[in-house]
């Protein structure tokens, strides 16, 4: 399968540059997989295709201020860390940016409290440093980090909350599952008055999300591993749901990779946590995925196979070719497809 089979042409004044003033109030498009049929809505009324018994499952994963921009120790040059994850302790796999300049030894400064030594690189172009401080990591990097918005977002974000998910939680990520920046608290409580469940599982977003494909063969291509967490209570809760016959809706693509990697053959759902690194495209099988919330995502892009293995590949891309005349709003701070 080819990486033109996953093209499509795309105007760059529907790539959104800013979120929806509402959040619930971005576009809905639907899709039928089984008969074919589109239907264009509002986020809000994504309750008319939601049923008790139903569970919608959640990545509450959060965007760290993972962009520092410090100064070579010897030269003075200014240098991009882009924190990727942590590996052990202070160690962590980070992007560097200029990349060719950056040596093993290298000593990068961030101001007086926060210094970092290159140790290695990694198979992917990036690098392995380790961290020196003094103080709380945390409060470190949130005053010395910038939220890492894509490089498709040019405008400056005026509240930086808006590039999180309003159920937040684990620390790590470094992009924002943006399929769920559509709910608010006031539609998930809608939601789940309806006897829809809430679930959430834990997937740090990193390189294997937005890694390019420069493979032609998408085969070939190799996806960066990514840390998940699945806990007791909620593999059991989602089984049972499964059991009785409910529908498994993930919200965003890093919830079904996430499904995907820990299920057994047959659907079920193991207590887990670990690196991921599956890459769906089409012929996949789905195991436990029964519908899929997401946003438009980038031609050839490993998150639009994902897409086109769930609802086919020519039935995906028409429905792109039909969000364009119908200018919706592309990428992170987008308009939202419903897929069942």
């Amino acid at each position: 399968m080819l990486l033109t089979d996953f093209d499509y042409d795309l105007p760059e004044e529907l790539i959104a540059q800013t979120p929806c003033e509402k959040r619930d109030h971005s576009r809905l498009m639907v899709l039928d997989r089984h008969d074919g049929a589109v239907q264009h809505e509002y986020f809000f009324d994504v309750k008319k295709y939601l049923r008790p018994g139903d569970t919608l499952v959640f990545n509450n994963t959060r965007v760290i201020p993972a962009r520092l921009i410090g100064h070579r120790d010897e030269t003075g040059g200014k240098v991009e860390v882009f924190l990727l994850r942590r590996t052990e302790g202070n160690k962590w796999e980070v992007l560097v940016k200029p990349g060719k300049k950056a040596k093993i030894g290298d000593v990068i400064k961030f101001g007086a409290e926060l210094t970092c030594r290159i140790l290695e690189h990694t198979d992917f172009g990036g690098r392995v440093v380790e961290f020196f401080y003094d103080g709380i990591w945390e409060e470190i990097l949130d005053r010395l980090g910038q939220t890492p918005l894509p490089p498709y977002i040019h405008e400056k974000l005026a509240d930086k909350e808006r590039y999180q998910t309003v159920y937040a939680k684990e620390n790590g990520s470094a992009a924002a599952p943006t399929a769920g920046l559509h709910f608010t608290k006031k539609l998930m409580g809608e939601i789940k008055d309806m006897g829809v469940n809430l679930e959430f599982i834990t997937l740090h977003v990193g390189l294997g999300t937005f890694r390019p494909v420069n493979e032609e063969n998408i085969e070939d291509h190799v996806m960066h591993t990514e840390y998940f967490h699945i806990d007791k209570d909620t593999a059991e809760r989602i089984n049972a749901a499964r059991k009785l016959g409910g529908r498994i809706i993930a919200v965003g693509t890093t919830s079904i990779r996430t499904l995907e990697s820990s299920a057994s053959a047959d659907g079920i759902l193991p207590a887990k946590s670990g690196e991921t690194g599956i890459f769906i495209y089409p012929g996949y099988k789905f195991k436990i995925v029964d519908g899929i919330i997401t946003n438009f995502h980038l031609p050839k892009s490993t998150l639009i196979m994902l897409i086109s293995a769930f609802a086919g590949r020519e039935f995906t891309l028409r429905a792109y070719n039909v969000a364009v005349q119908k200018r919706y709003r592309f990428f992170s701070f987008g308009d939202a497809m419903l897929c069942l």
